[in-house]
């Protein structure tokens, strides 16, 4: 994984609550990740969606109704 220029500005505002995530605050890793499992990255959703680890396609699609 690369390093991100922005690391330090992106963990400042980073939604996710996934305890030992690799990829936080390095959002195109973290982009690339989540689209690679046919979901979205936490920045999608809110806190109280968030933290339910659902970041479906059909969750975000089910918020935006």
């Amino acid at each position: 994984m690369s390093t991100c220029p922005k690391l330090d500005d992106n963990l400042a505002r980073c939604p996710c609550t996934w305890p030992t995530c690799p990829r936080k605050g390095n959002c195109c890793a973290c982009l690339a990740y989540h689209l690679s499992q046919g979901e979205l990255p936490a920045c999608c959703f809110p806190p109280e969606v968030e933290r339910t680890y659902d970041r479906s396609f059909r969750r975000f699609t089910e918020l935006h109704q």
